[in-house]
């Protein structure tokens, strides 16, 4: 979404949905989700091929090959289309691909050509309100007898505050009278109350899924989409919408796959299961990744891994380190390269299905306002950073000459080719792919230490989060957890191979030193292989 809105939405207490029993779940979703991480892109920013400042579809065909070097399985593309803002979650078109960007059939050249690589795409479906300069919005503010009247909410005075206290009324510049806007006055929020509005939101769907071959979508702000008198977030009515635009999707096409951002705490995330949309953004995993790794503690990272994954199958939600509304994940570590190599160790071994930020695989920084979140993809140490050979719509970031694709394309040890590493295993190594989440014991509050197992092969995962190296740190678990015998410990991230584990016969680890020394935010990802 276009405006700050982390501190706010946090804070949202969804209390006006009940929680839909989750126990009828599949285990597996699309082959394609199968050990898949998907990159998120802003269009704008990622490569512009005629230079005129501002990224488009075409120079984002020409970076697929990069994309799907890095190993993404999918594509989120912030919104394509038509928007008078240039970060286009006030859609003044929902057919029309922004002409900044390029054409619709540039998009659908996009599609192709992403499909061929084994990519999946998905756009951002921005449902909750369009843009002031819609032309439906237009009609309903000038004529109060226009069939678009009903689309959006009006009143002849404020009727309250928005969900976080602030002014969501804003003023008619047309008449005495108000309109609804969550967010911003340039986004009136539709009104879901009124069929046709309904109806139009499954029309827009299926134009993008039939005529533009997307594969799915990531929703934006859904918990806002349906008002019921005090009830401003989470609502029934929002619930129920929800049940039926994601059945619409199932009719247009089964395999449609959906992710939604619900910004609040795991509570709050679980009533939109178990037949609403298929995925949602798991914040609060977010939050916990990045405090381990801040903070150095290791208390607290694996409880939302450990109780989503004992809920729901793990193609069906989603961590990630941070995204376009967020302080990049290199800032918010205070420019620690190694705190993010290790952050992203955690996220790519750790089980659901990933998101990463586009530049976050190489560092590239940013904090607020919005627009500096959202920087020219940092190509080459070279006027226009390798984005454009003209000027770019916003400034690179200053280290953008010394952190760039190219630089760490060469550097075996650069946070990029670490990246790649990691999630290339994700695909390749069953237990990464598929495993069950198995937190260890540890003797050292600093060190994180868990399996991924799948059947009798199983990754163990340690990951030293204290700034001075740690010696003699033992792991073992409390359970069962392997077939009972000895293990070779494989380095797959190409250092030095862990010690031989000797698993009970009881089937448990007890006092394990897979090293004398870790280092300092030093992580082992170790393939433990029955003899």
């Amino acid at each position: 979404m276009s405006i700050s809105r982390a501190a706010r939405l946090g804070a949202v207490l969804l209390a006006c949905a009940s929680t839909p029993s989750l126990a009828a779940q599949q285990p597996s979703g699309p082959a394609w989700t199968r050990g898949a991480v998907c990159y998120e892109v802003f269009v704008r920013s990622f490569y512009d091929s005629d230079g005129d400042g501002i990224g488009d579809l075409n120079g984002l065909i020409r970076k697929l090959d990069y994309i799907n070097r890095l190993g993404a399985s999918c594509i989120w593309l912030m919104p394509v289309a038509e928007s008078p803002s240039y970060h286009g979650y006030d859609v003044s078109d929902y057919y029309r691909v922004e002409r900044d960007y390029g054409t619709n059939e540039d998009f659908k050249r996009l599609v192709a050509a992403a499909h061929r690589r084994g990519i999946k795409v998905l756009v951002d479906m921005v449902l909750n309100h369009s843009s002031s300069d819609h032309p439906y919005f237009q009609a309903a503010l000038r004529d109060t007898t226009s069939p678009y009247r009903t689309w959006y909410r009006f009143s002849p005075t404020p009727l309250g505050k928005g969900p976080w206290g602030g002014e969501a009324w804003h003023r008619s510049p047309v008449r005495d009278e108000y309109y609804y806007g969550v967010f911003w006055s340039g986004m009136p929020d539709l009104n879901y109350q009124t069929p046709a509005v309904r109806e139009e939101a499954n029309k827009v769907a299926t134009f993008w899924l039939r005529e533009m071959g997307v594969d799915g979508f990531r929703l934006d702000a859904v918990p806002y989409v349906v008002e019921e008198g005090t009830c401003l977030a989470g609502c029934p009515g929002t619930h129920a919408f929800l049940r039926a635009y994601a059945a619409h999707l199932r009719s247009v096409r089964p395999d449609a796959y959906t992710v939604g951002e619900v910004w609040s705490n795991i509570d709050a995330m679980l009533p939109y299961y178990p037949d609403q949309l298929t995925a949602y953004f798991a914040f609060e995993l977010s939050d916990s990744l990045l405090s381990a790794v801040r903070t150095g503690s290791a208390a607290g990272l694996l409880s939302g891994f450990l109780r989503l994954e004992d809920t729901l199958p793990a193609y069906r939600w989603s961590p990630f380190l941070t995204n376009h509304d967020q302080t990049r994940t290199l800032t918010a570590l205070g420019g620690d390269v190694a705190r993010a190599k290790l952050a992203a160790t955690l996220l790519l071994t750790l089980p659901g299905l990933p998101f990463v930020y586009y530049g976050e695989e190489i560092g590239m920084t940013g904090d607020k306002p919005d627009p500096r979140l959202r920087t020219p993809m940092q190509w080459s140490p070279r006027p226009g950073v390798g984005f454009t050979s003209g000027k770019a719509w916003e400034s690179p970031q200053p280290d953008s000459l010394t952190t760039n694709v190219e630089a760490e394309d060469a550097d075996s040890g650069s946070l990029l080719n670490l990246y790649r590493r990691l999630i290339y295993l994700r695909r390749q190594n069953e237990a990464l792919a598929t495993g069950k989440l198995v937190a260890l014991s540890v003797t050292s509050s600093e060190v994180a230490a868990y399996l991924r197992r799948a059947g009798d092969h199983a990754v163990l995962v340690v990951a030293n989060l204290g700034a001075a190296p740690a010696s003699g740190v033992a792991f073992g678990s409390r359970d069962s957890v392997l077939p009972p015998g000895t293990y070779a410990a494989r380095n797959l991230l190409r250092g030095p191979n862990g010690t031989t584990l000797q698993v009970n016969r009881e089937g448990r680890i007890q006092g394990y030193v897979p090293a004398a020394t870790l280092g300092s935010r030093e992580s082992l990802v170790l393939d433990l292989i029955r003899r």
